[in-house]
């Protein structure tokens, strides 16, 4: 290992140790990191500063600046409340919404949160224990405040805590407020931190918040007599041991539908997920309790959220009886399909209403979204895009719902970031229609599929650790612009190449047109006379490049299924040799 690199992080370490600011116990963990012989996990800890990124913070939960602890948030709140203050400059009583979920230290940070916020002269609300993320941003905007927090890591594994910022519409921060934010937390040094809260600007909330929020959530709901007919559609729900727990079952109650059951040992509260490998409802294994559950009570579905219910999974049963997940593209592609359906079987959609997707996202939701005349318009991977496109048509259209691949959808406006209670509210909404003309999950989207063509997703995740990794990445990126970019994958031709950094689009004729973005993202695309859309992105926060699949094909009934899905998986093979990915 780096010698010089060591003594650096010894040199921080001793500071740590010196300073009077940070407590015993993180002292003493400081020490043992450096008595230690093995230097990896002091290096670890403090070869970088935990980066405040436009999202907030993520990271392991430890001593040191690479760490997730009090004094890190406890830097980024400062510096988030130095900004609130110059930017809200005159205005009285500002405020702001503080939550958590179930990770260990969640309350302990939220608490430090708060009493930052507070010490700055700032109003906090702060729920009184773990809470959604979807519902403190519903809170922000519910209760008047101009900011809010959630700790949380989302799906990650328990060793991760995190921190997510929102402004005052309930979204995730956007230009220009994330990098002034960002700027002010630079800026802050430990010694700056008015850890000190005054009690008499904290006020704790909780139940009030959760009734407005279920009210809220019920105005997503687009048919009540099917609900009505279908009350006893046998339901089992997950929170993965997370912030799902109680509102979830609430709101799905508030819906009308009487038959809810839950998987006893993932509603303990347990930030160590005791009953996982990892809380990602995107993983089989994390399901594996629910279908335990779903077989043993003979369910209609089975549902889960992630720890800050925020993202959801869905488990239904395939022709032969098995359960079978439904994917994120499929998920959204669901959702989508039946809002506009129904919307229109009720007389309820508008020629003012409009979706929303991510540009990795499925375009069978395009080809849906098109052939029924419906505006959908494609955002950059993340809620906050979502929320901008909600924000700029307010009081002139209407959202009727928005989703991505990764497993997150938002079907209605009173919040705005991924909602999983809402979301399970209306997929429960949605095997309740399907259950009424003999139908499951399935079935439905074997439906869509014969109307609107077949597709198959696959990502693939290149991984290239370390600063020699990075210049790999990033030198990829530039061949694709340039030596190496294709003029044909797996033997299709590219008729359109999207670059979101140079906002542009080329056809085959080499004809450029401009996109229209808020923003530049280092995000190309191509898209295929067969139909293959392939999309490519750097991680912002991960040593690796993406690569998202998109393969099209025709079925014509549910029996057509595993063939077509194996004929897309031998089309994925063809593309990954002719991209170098194999």
């Amino acid at each position: 290992m780096d010698q010089e690199l060591i003594k650096s992080c010894e040199a921080k370490a001793q500071e740590w140790l010196a300073s009077p600011v940070y407590d015993e116990q993180t002292k003493a963990e400081v020490k043992a990191l450096l008595d230690a012989a093995d230097k990896t996990a002091l290096v670890d800890a403090f070869y970088q500063s935990l980066e405040f990124g436009t999202g907030g913070l993520r990271g392991i939960m430890g001593a040191g600046t690479n760490r997730m602890n009090r004094y890190i948030v406890g830097a980024a709140t400062q510096g988030f409340a130095n900004y609130i203050n110059k930017a809200f400059a005159g205005k009285k009583d500002i405020a702001v919404v503080v939550g958590h979920d179930c990770r260990n230290h969640g309350r302990e940070f939220a608490e430090t949160v708060a009493a930052i916020f507070s010490a700055n002269g700032i109003k906090v609300y702060l729920f009184e224990s773990l809470r959604p993320t979807p519902e403190v941003s519903f809170a922000i905007r519910h209760l008047g405040a101009v900011a809010g927090v959630n700790v949380t890591a989302s799906h990650n594994p328990k060793e991760y805590n995190g921190y997510k910022a929102y402004w005052q519409d309930g979204a995730q921060v956007i230009a220009p407020h994330d990098k002034g934010i960002i700027d002010e937390v630079n800026k802050v040094a430990i010694e700056d931190v008015k850890f000190e809260g005054n009690p008499d600007l904290i006020k704790i909330i909780g139940g009030e918040l959760d009734y407005d929020y279920m009210l809220a959530v019920r105005e997503a709901r687009i048919d009540a007599e099917v609900i009505k007919r279908q009350e006893n559609l046998n339901i089992v729900y997950s929170p993965m041991h997370g912030a799902g727990r109680v509102v979830t079952p609430l709101c799905l109650r508030s819906w009308g539908f009487k038959n809810i059951n839950v998987v006893p040992e993932q509603m303990v509260i347990d930030g160590n997920f005791s009953t996982v490998v990892s809380p990602n409802p995107e993983n089989a294994e994390a399901m594996t309790l629910g279908m335990k559950w779903g077989t043993k009570l003979n369910a209609d579905l089975v549902i889960a959220s992630d720890p800050d219910a925020d993202r959801l999974a869905i488990v239904c049963r395939d022709p032969k009886g098995e359960w079978i997940i439904i994917n994120g593209n499929q998920t959204c592609m669901m959702f989508c399909y039946y809002i506009i359906k129904n919307k229109i079987a009720l007389g309820q959609l508008k020629p003012t209403d409009f979706l929303v997707k991510t540009i990795v996202t499925t375009e069978v939701i395009a080809e849906i979204a098109k052939k029924n005349h419906v505006e959908l318009r494609d955002c950059y991977t993340g809620f906050k895009w979502i929320a901008r496109e909600i924000a700029i048509s307010e009081g002139k259209q209407k959202y009727i719902g928005g989703g991505e691949e990764s497993f997150g959808f938002l079907p209605y406006d009173k919040v705005r970031d991924k909602d999983a209670p809402a979301a399970i509210c209306l997929i429960c909404e949605i095997a309740a229609w399907a259950k009424e003309q003999g139908k499951t999950l399935f079935d439905l989207l074997i439906d869509i599929y014969k109307e609107y063509g077949f597709s198959y997703e696959h990502t693939v995740n290149v991984v290239r650790p370390g600063k020699t990794g990075a210049d790999e990445i990033k030198q990829m990126m530039v061949d694709f612009r340039g030596a190496k970019a294709p003029k044909d994958i797996a033997g299709s031709k590219i008729v359109c190449t999207k670059d979101f950094q140079a906002l542009t689009a080329t056809d085959a004729e080499g004809n450029v047109t401009k996109l229209d973005m808020p923003a530049t993202s280092n995000v190309l695309q191509w898209f295929c006379a067969d139909g293959t859309k392939v999309s490519v992105r750097p991680s912002g926060t991960e040593p690796k490049i993406k690569f998202y699949l998109e393969v099209k094909g025709q079925i014509g009934c549910a029996n057509c299924y595993p063939g077509a899905v194996e004929d897309a998986k031998k089309k994925v093979e063809a593309i990954k040799q002719s991209l170098g990915l194999a």
